[in-house]
C-alpha cells in the first residue's frame, strides 16, 4: 500500500497529469486514495476528463510495479513534496505552489534566507553586464544565493557570476532533467547539477513546452524574498515574473538602463510603477533590513 506521499508522487509522474487536476483530486479526497481504486471510466466521469486521458493516468498509477520502476529512475535526483520538511519554505507560501519538485545538487541552498531572484532579457545589450556584475558581486560575496531560470542572456550571466564568485546559485528549469533547455550551455547545467542546485516542477521525462516557462517563473520569484530585474522589454517573460512576485508579496528591484534601448523600457516602466531603483548593491541590501 502506497503512503500518501507516494500517491502524490505517482499522480504527479503520471502522463497527462496537470497541477489543476491534482488540486481537484485533493479537494475530493485529501488522502488521494480514490484514484487508485477507480476504473478509467469512473475516473473520466468523476473528474470530467476524456477517457483516453483517464485511461493513461489509471494505467500508470495502478501498475503494481510502478514504484520499483520509479525508484530505479529516481536514483540521480531528489523528489520533494509540498508536505516534506525540506520543501522550500518560501515556496509553500505562494498562492499556487508546486505539489512536487525534482532537484539535483545541494538541497541546503533552498534554506538560505539570503536569496535573490535575478531575471532579464535573453538578448541583453552590451551595457547590461558591467553594472549587473557591479551590483550582484558584493551580494554574492555577502552570502546571497542567486536564483534564476538558466535561460540564455541575463539568467545564465547571473548563474555564472555566482559560480565565478565562489557563491551559490539555483536554476529553475521549465522542463524535466532528461530534456534540458536551452541547450546552448549544457556545461553550465552539468556544473550546477554537481556543485550547485537545479530544480524543476516537471517530471524528468517531461520535454519543454511553451506554457511551462511562464509557469516556472512563479517558482523563480517564489523561492526568494525579492526579484531583481536587469534588462527587460515591456512585453517579456521577465515582467511575467515580476507580476507573480508582486502577487506573492515579494519586493521588486530594477536596474535602470540607457534611454532609448528596448531592453531598458521594461525596467523603466517598473520603476515608474513603484519598483525600487537600483544603483548599487546597497539599494538591494536596504530591503533586507529588519527581515533577517
Amino acid at each position: 500500500m502506497h503512503s500518501k506521499r507516494e500517491r502524490l508522487i505517482l499522480l504527479h509522474r503520471a502522463p497527462d497529469m496537470t497541477r489543476p487536476l491534482i488540486r481537484r483530486l485533493l479537494e475530493c479526497d485529501p488522502q488521494l486514495e480514490s484514484p487508485f481504486d477507480l476504473s478509467p471510466e469512473k475516473f473520466s466521469s468523476q473528474f470530467h476528463i476524456p477517457l483516453k486521458r483517464s485511461a493513461a493516468i489509471v494505467r500508470f498509477i495502478q501498475d503494481p510495479y510502478i514504484m520499483k520502476k520509479l525508484d530505479k529512475k529516481s536514483m540521480d535526483f531528489h523528489c520533494l513534496t509540498l508536505w516534506d520538511q525540506d520543501f522550500p519554505p518560501l515556496l509553500k507560501l505562494i498562492p499556487d505552489p508546486p505539489y512536487v519538485l525534482y532537484a539535483i545538487g545541494d538541497l541546503s541552498l533552498i534554506q538560505n534566507p539570503l536569496s535573490l531572484s535575478v531575471v532579464g532579457t535573453r538578448s541583453p545589450s552590451k551595457f547590461a553586464y558591467p553594472p549587473m556584475k557591479k551590483i550582484l558581486s558584493p551580494l554574492i560575496h555577502a552570502g546571497f544565493t542567486i536564483v534564476s531560470g538558466m535561460a540564455e542572456g541575463i539568467d545564465q550571466c547571473a548563474h555564472r557570476l555566482a559560480i565565478d564568485g565562489n557563491g551559490k546559485t539555483i536554476a529553475v528549469l521549465g522542463s524535466g532533467f532528461h530534456h534540458i533547455y536551452p541547450r546552448n550551455d549544457i556545461a553550465l547545467y552539468q556544473h550546477m547539477a554537481r556543485h550547485q542546485l537545479v530544480i524543476s516542477e516537471y517530471p524528468p521525462e517531461r520535454p519543454p513546452r511553451k506554457f511551462q516557462f511562464p509557469e516556472r517563473n512563479r517558482i523563480i520569484s517564489g523561492l526568494t524574498p525579492a526579484t531583481f530585474v536587469v534588462e527587460a522589454r515591456v512585453k517579456s517573460g521577465s515582467l511575467i515574473t515580476v507580476d507573480q512576485a508582486l502577487e506573492q508579496g515579494k519586493d521588486v528591484f530594477a536596474m535602470p538602463g540607457l534611454a532609448g534601448l528596448e531592453t531598458s523600457e521594461g525596467c523603466h516602466k517598473m520603476i515608474n510603477d513603484g519598483a525600487t531603483l537600483v544603483h548599487t548593491h546597497e539599494d538591494i541590501l536596504e530591503g533586507w533590513v529588519g527581515k533577517i
